[in-house]
């Protein structure tokens, strides 16, 4: 058997940084970039003395970074052991593995858990691709003499194989790290690995879609199990309990987010600190998640086009460290511009929900208008407007483009402010 998932990127559209505190909210948006997780057996046939061994095989392949690692998963302690001298280790997978078979121990009575044991001791064959669009491939496409545009990066062949950073801007050498582009990668590959495992292993099934009331609740069960584990095993990998609001997009789409209390998940750092795994999953499967997510869509007929934003990728924990000690050093104006980001972030929300009841309730004129801005700058789109129901339309797209602005604005404030205190720190 052989199953194949996948797990969207997220653009973070309202909520940057404030999405850390509950209770603010924030919207992400689930893009059509995804990673894919294939996982199959190793070994066609379980041999009748593997039942005596204590270890299953596990393959890693990520064809895009030309690895290959091979580890050894204990089956009494569900930890894995890199046996091979791959270079680089990828933690995301790693804690993957790990806390999705150990979902299975925790979930699956005794029958079950001998079915698991035969499947596991096939071996577990896992190779992940990314679409490019997570990555940046500017070098590429300058070398072929092309503009950096989405045109240019749709001739490349798809799951091209990605290049690393070698050099520092002031010309320097720096450790080689991919090239990424911001769209979630570590997210969305660990949710789709994790998804692909789950059904696998036979503790969810993701491919069954019924109109039946009775089954989409067990999807949505099964959507949970995914959402659970995944967060978990992309915090701890993290190195810290971040919001959540990327792996939840990778697993539900687009959504209007709050994030979960960070205690919910005291049972995965405990996982650590010695606790045995199968326990750590099973309390993490029990626990009190108050997440809270409603499914958000732009209005009809509008995208998020984005460009190519460099070369370099970035490190979400250091860019939330260097915000959460601009705040203790500067709370006064740190706090401000808190609240002035928190107060254009709602009234964005309030404006995008307003363009989606005009498109709802009179959509010719909704559509006549989107047609013609899209076409005219924003000085211009009100030119020529008389009727009643079309002004009114461009005026809530000007007020949702001024407010944007505004976000951005309040948003650059915030990232300088907390790269000197960084830098001053």
């Amino acid at each position: 058997m052989e199953v194949v998932a996948s797990a969207p990127g997220k653009v973070l559209m309202t909520g940057g940084y404030l999405i850390l505190e509950r209770p603010n909210a924030g919207i992400v948006l689930s893009t059509n970039a995804r990673f894919y997780a294939i996982v199959k057996p190793i070994h066609e046939d379980v041999k009748p003395e593997s039942w005596a061994w204590s270890w299953t095989d596990v393959k890693l392949t990520s064809p895009q970074l030309s690895r290959e690692s091979m580890y050894k998963l204990s089956q009494k302690h569900l930890t894995l052991q890199c046996v091979s001298s791959s270079e680089s280790r990828n933690p995301f997978v790693e804690n993957a593995i790990q806390y999705t078979v150990a979902a299975a121990h925790a979930t699956f009575d005794k029958n079950k858990k001998e079915a698991l044991d035969k499947v596991l001791l096939q071996g577990l064959d896992i190779t992940i691709l990314g679409c490019n669009d997570f990555y940046s491939y500017r070098n590429q496409i300058e070398a072929l003499g092309l503009p950096l545009t989405p045109e240019a990066l749709a001739t490349l062949p798809p799951f091209t194989s990605i290049t690393f950073n070698s050099e520092e801007s002031n010309g320097g050498n720096c450790k080689p790290e991919v090239a990424k582009t911001g769209l979630g990668s570590s997210a969305a590959m660990t949710t789709a690995v994790v998804a692909a495992l789950l059904h696998y292993l036979g503790v969810v099934n993701l491919s069954t879609s019924s109109a039946d009331q009775h089954q989409e609740n067990k999807n949505s069960t099964d959507l949970d199990i995914v959402h659970m584990i995944a967060q978990s095993a992309h915090c701890i990998a993290q190195g810290k309990v971040g919001s959540g609001f990327d792996v939840s997009s990778a697993v539900y789409g687009s959504q209007r987010y709050v994030r979960f209390s960070p205690e919910v998940l005291s049972a995965a750092q405990a996982a650590v600190k010695g606790m045995p795994l199968e326990e750590v999953i099973g309390n993490i499967l029990n626990g009190k998640w108050d997440h809270d997510r409603t499914e958000f869509s732009l209005p009809p007929l509008m995208t998020l086009l984005l460009g190519e934003p460099g070369t370099g990728g970035s490190s979400t924990p250091s860019m939330v460290g260097a915000v959460k000690k601009w705040q203790k050093a500067d709370p006064e104006n740190s706090q401000e511009t808190w609240r002035k980001l928190a107060d254009a972030n709602s009234e964005l929300e309030i404006q995008l929900n307003m363009l989606r009841k005009l498109a709802k309730e009179h959509w010719d004129a909704y559509k006549c208008v989107i047609d013609n801005c899209s076409r005219l700058k924003p000085a211009k789109w009100m030119e020529g407007v008389t009727e009643p129901i079309k002004a009114e339309v461009v005026k809530v797209l000007l007020k949702a483009r001024e407010v944007m602005l505004e976000i951005r604005n309040h948003m650059r404030t915030m990232g300088e402010a907390a790269d000197r205190t960084r830098i001053t720190d």
